[in-house]
């Protein structure tokens, strides 16, 4: 978490240019100007109202609309993998050893359910007016009450130490090239956007799991900020739940030398 800003350096001040223009140039300068500003917005727009074309979507707008039509997508490629797997299940002339083999791998691999005892540990931004509640700590700034991308991070990978046998992320499962991303307040996860309260569960032995949360060093300095500004945490044993296998593609994708 970030604590520091950078101020200019006291005392200073913005340089000031000399007056050298007659008040007449002036006036001829601020009047092309103006022309010269009209012109753009004109182009700009293309004789469209700026304020009210609703085709000018905020980037947030648009975002959604992304995560919506990849959760779309996910469920429609889930239904076909699941189509593929039965008409292969049907004439594969594999063996039952080899079948069997088969379905570890993917088990192991998150593309299949998952049942069995978990937990689920939830993170959750402050209040906006929180104040220090204990003495000797310095009033929040805005950084110090969000979630941040390594605090998500912290929580997974204590998880994973601690012996799942597989976590699910909000409503998506996690694989070997998930990536636990954050853009400003917000999760980007798989294609797909989430805002907090965030949920993490996690199948395995609840004790065990419990113990590696309060093992991490890094959640150890986050509990400091939940305690003093009143970040959210909270862990809850579930009982018997079914992750669901992971859906979307399993095609890496990495950056191309330009031709």
């Amino acid at each position: 978490m970030s604590n520091s800003a950078d101020f200019p350096a006291a005392g200073s001040s913005p340089a000031r240019g000399r007056r050298i223009r007659p008040v007449r140039g002036l006036t001829v300068g601020v009047f092309a100007l103006a022309g010269l500003i009209f012109f753009t917005s004109f182009n700009t727009a293309k004789g469209t109202n700026i304020r009210t074309d609703t085709s000018l979507l905020k980037l947030s707008d648009l975002i959604q609309e992304r995560s919506r039509d990849n959760a779309r997508l996910d469920e429609s490629n889930a239904a076909l993998r699941q189509e593929i797997e039965s008409l292969a299940e049907r004439d594969d002339g594999s063996t039952k050893a080899e079948d069997a083999k088969l379905a570890d791998l993917e088990e192991k691999a998150g593309t299949q359910k998952l049942t069995g005892e978990a937990i689920t540990v939830t993170l959750d931004d402050a209040p906006p007016n929180a104040t220090a509640k204990l003495p000797g700590y310095p009033e929040p700034q805005p950084d110090y009450l969000v979630i941040h991308q390594q605090d998500l991070q912290a929580v997974v990978n204590a998880l994973w130490q601690g012996g799942a046998q597989g976590i699910k992320v909000m409503d998506q499962r996690l694989i070997s090239t998930s990536a636990v991303r954050c853009v400003g307040n917000t999760l980007i996860l798989q294609g797909r956007v989430y805002s907090p309260p965030y949920k993490i569960t996690a199948v395995g032995d609840p004790e065990k799991l419990k113990r590696a949360l309060a093992a991490s060093p890094a959640i150890q300095n986050y509990m400091v900020y939940v305690n003093v500004y009143g970040l959210g945490w909270n862990v809850r044993e579930d009982g018997k739940v079914t992750l669901p296998g992971y859906s979307g593609a399993v095609d890496l994708h990495y950056a191309q030398p330009a031709p």
